[in-house]
């Protein structure tokens, strides 16, 4: 019996060596560029004018961005790329957010990794790496689109994310923006629904002349009913509109022809209203809307959607199904912007992630989501110079697509932050051997 334990353990200690060599293998392209000392930090430039325009976080700090200055062909071309970091749409939970590095930049870090569209390296980022490129600091709550203010005695908030839009740009103009020669507006999550938002906006203040166009990256969320057939995002955001004072800052033709006017924060309804050209990144399995949209806790109390969030080959027929669903409705929601949008450019691919423009993996590198051979930062740059005649790349449905990088958010002590599942799946093999 003895001898058998013995065994046992050993052949458990040799599995489990073996899985976590198999691990470091698959992890290393991904640990060491994530290590390597080359990254480009930036520091944080607060902007110290912005309370004379009442621009302030949540809990009063002033917003910040940072900057890294263009050069040689790129010096007068600029990329405003908003970070996103979802929403808060009740007094509890702006409270909270305030206290954290969402709704505060003296609780956020004063130096930030610029990669993907961000990057400063020709190979690594070949179309936009010579420009002026600014990350701006998201602190707000409403895709910097609030404008009001929450005080009871005890508490105090600012809902001045369209103040600090507009505060950070007048700050930006005199440096270079304001003579600009090529401009995109871009933005990843909250921050790509900030890109719908401000498209037309950010028009006004560079020259006529300019070339401008927006990019949305993980920012096309959908009016869907969750699985128990609940308009869970639709009351979500009907609050946050409410709240931070969010409609009268959407799109004025969109509000006055819509019978809900506080729909128009959804990009389906809004995109048609907006002019420059527009380039829609986005997952048909966006994961954060996959979660929070169509199986949002409240719709699936006792958890039978658990494995499959965690990994999509663990979902049942029936639950892929519902996947494709959502999926289709995405398409058919863009299907006239598809069909008539001459000046506007796609990329839907297959792959379970959000936000793919900011990640060097999954914006250029080696292994990158591939659509008919076409990166992610390729499509992009083919529809900004106009290098093609059409820009619209759809992918084929799960699972065909073999280039996906399909991350997977976990819970971490700072926020969400996203794994590549298979890596995933290696680790807890390893937890159960050993």
């Amino acid at each position: 019996m003895v001898s058998e334990m013995r065994t046992s353990r050993m052949t458990k200690s040799v599995n489990a060596a073996a899985a976590i060599t198999v691990a470091l293998l698959i992890c290393a392209p991904w640990c060491i560029y994530s290590e390597q000392p080359r990254r480009l930090m930036v520091n944080m430039t607060i902007v110290r004018n912005a309370s004379s325009l009442g621009a302030f976080c949540l809990d009063g700090s002033l917003p910040a961005y940072h900057i890294h200055r263009g050069f040689g062909a790129g010096a007068r071309n600029w990329l405003l790329q908003f970070e996103g970091g979802g929403w808060c749409n009740d007094i509890e939970s702006c409270l909270e957010r305030a206290k954290t590095r969402r709704g505060s930049t003296r609780l956020m870090s004063k130096w930030e990794v610029f990669s993907g569209i961000l990057s400063n390296n020709a190979s690594l980022n070949p179309d936009f790496y010579n420009w002026n490129r600014v990350k701006i600091r998201y602190c707000d709550g409403a895709s910097f689109a609030g404008d009001a203010v929450y005080m009871n005695g005890t508490s105090l908030l600012y809902f001045r994310g369209q103040k600090i839009w507009e505060a950070i740009i007048l700050d930006l103009l005199p440096k270079g923006l304001g003579t600009a020669h090529k401009a995109l507006l871009s933005g990843c999550s909250a921050g790509g629904l900030a890109a719908f938002l401000h498209c037309d906006d950010f028009t006004k203040y560079v020259p006529s002349n300019a070339s401008v166009k927006c990019l949305s990256d993980a920012g096309f969320f959908l009016d869907e009913r969750d699985i128990a057939l609940n308009h869970t995002m639709r009351s979500f955001y009907k609050d946050l509109v409410s709240l931070q004072g969010v409609q009268k800052n959407l799109d004025k033709n969109c509000t006055g022809s819509h019978p809900l006017p506080e729909l128009c924060i959804f990009p389906q309804y809004a995109l048609r209203f907006i002019t420059p050209p527009f380039f829609i990144l986005n997952s048909g399995y966006d994961v954060y809307q996959f979660h929070h949209g169509l199986v949002p806790p409240s719709a699936d109390p006792r958890g039978h959607w658990n494995r499959c969030k965690l990994d999509p080959a663990a979902c049942n027929p029936s639950q892929l199904n519902v996947l494709q669903g959502f999926r289709r409705d995405m398409l058919v929601a863009l299907a006239l912007f598809y069909k008539y949008s001459a000046r506007g450019g796609m990329y839907i691919n297959s792959c379970f992630a959000h936000c793919q423009s900011e990640s060097q993996d999954t914006w250029f590198g080696v292994d990158s989501p591939r659509i008919h051979n076409k990166t992610i930062a390729e499509a992009v740059g083919d529809w900004y110079f106009s290098r093609r005649l059409t820009n619209k790349e759809v992918d084929c449905a799960y699972p065909c697509d073999t280039t996906c990088h399909n991350l997977i958010p976990a819970n971490t002590s700072s926020g969400i932050s996203f794994m590549n599942f298979n890596i995933l799946h290696i680790l807890l093999l390893v937890e159960e051997l050993i």
